[in-house]
């Protein structure tokens, strides 16, 4: 078009200067009019030329600006190419990451519903240990409660029975000669009454036991008051609590006291039977006096000292009892319980009419003495503590 424009241009110019050239001054008015039309004519074209030119100046801007939106179209149109790529990758990937994390989801709700089946499960064994120990520490109360509330009809029968066995009277409780005080058990040795107090605890609480026992040996003075009651009276207690008692004997001024259990009662009244064999106490020699409370101290004291062993060797048992249960490998435990239902004990049957004389007792301990030396056995050497009592006590 530029050249088209341009060709037009020098043509015209052309024109005109071949008709200067040939025309003369004879040239008649309509060929000036025709040459004032051209020239019009030309600057008309001229100035359409300009408007041309500047409409295409215009028109290669916008070919220029639409070359560059055209460029940043396709710019833009990879950019979105790669960003389309890109998010669907991330969309891939996120869904990936979404089915594992479902997939841990499910592992851990099912981890946490087997954790809390298995913490459900301990709680349960837990609270079933915890009820049975429960139970066992009640059954173990109402054993003692049923003990303590029957202990003064057991030692009232225990002594009726030993007075029975070793011809001795028993005094019951409605006929004890004075009206106002009357003692729970009273056996007659020579012309004395000898009485025999059951005391045991009012509830499962033993700490203030000791003191009650203090306080009753001061309430006995009521029966050591008169003439014909012997001046050694017995607080008989069960055997279950001898481990929070401390002192056995209380010497009270003009009569003493002795805490005694039932086990002890048989030793202890066939020691002072001995006094029926002499006419009258004042008679007895002090050789003789001496030898009577000897005998009566050591069967005392050797029974108090068989019930303290048996009660040691009754813990130490029920501690590694209780070790066993717990630190036995479970299916030892098992075998061990299995041979322990097994297993049965039977321990020499007691009859009534049927003695049990020293010598033969003696003769049994010879006899092991014996087997213990042919079999080479040798001898254990017993190392036992038991808690030493104060200076100030009396022993």
């Amino acid at each position: 078009m530029d050249y088209l424009f341009a060709l037009l241009i020098i043509g015209g110019f052309a024109l005109l200067y071949f008709k200067k050239e040939t025309t003369t001054e004879n040239n008649s008015e309509d060929d000036k009019k025709k040459i004032s039309e051209l020239e019009q004519s030309l600057s008309a074209k001229e100035e359409s030329v300009k408007n041309l030119q500047s409409e295409k100046n215009i028109l290669d801007a916008k070919m220029e600006s639409f070359e560059k939106l055209k460029t940043e179209k396709t710019q833009i149109e990879e950019r979105l190419k790669n960003v389309e790529t890109e998010r669907n990758s991330l969309k891939t990937k996120n869904t990936t990451l979404e089915n594992k994390e479902e997939l841990r989801n499910e592992a851990l709700r099912k981890s946490l519903d087997k954790s809390n089946a298995l913490q459900e499960s301990l709680e349960k064994e837990k609270e079933r240990l915890n009820d049975e120990r429960v139970e066992e520490t009640e059954i173990q109360f109402e054993k003692m409660k049923k003990q303590w509330g029957e202990h003064e009809k057991d030692v009232e029968k225990h002594i009726r029975m030993i007075c029975k066995n070793l011809l001795l009277t028993y005094i019951p409780q409605e006929e004890f000669p004075y009206p106002r005080n009357k003692p729970d058990n009273t056996i007659e040795i020579s012309n004395q009454m000898i009485v025999f107090d059951a005391k045991s605890p009012s509830n499962d609480d033993l700490t203030n036991f000791p003191k009650y026992i203090k306080l009753q040996t001061d309430n006995l003075k009521k029966y050591a008051k008169h003439p014909d009651v012997k001046k050694d009276l017995f607080l008989v207690i069960p055997s279950n609590t001898l481990g929070v008692i401390n002192q056995f004997t209380y010497n009270m001024g003009n009569y003493n006291v002795y805490v005694i259990t039932k086990d002890s009662l048989e030793p202890i009244i066939l020691s002072l039977k001995r006094i029926q064999e002499f006419d009258l106490v004042e008679k007895l020699s002090p050789e003789e006096r001496d030898d009577i409370c000897r005998i009566i101290g050591k069967f005392a004291h050797t029974t108090k000292r068989r019930i303290q062993i048996d009660q040691y060797f009754a813990e130490e048992f029920l501690d590694t009892l209780k070790k066993a249960g717990s630190q036995l490998p479970k299916e030892i435990l098992r075998s061990v319980i299995e041979f322990e239902g097994a297993e049965m004990l039977n321990p020499p049957m007691e009859k009534r009419n049927k003695k049990i004389l020293t010598q033969e007792l003696i003769d049994k301990r010879i006899e092991l003495n014996k087997e213990i030396e042919i079999r080479d056995i040798p001898e254990i050497e017993a190392k036992i503590t038991f808690k030493e009592k104060d200076e100030g006590e009396q022993k």
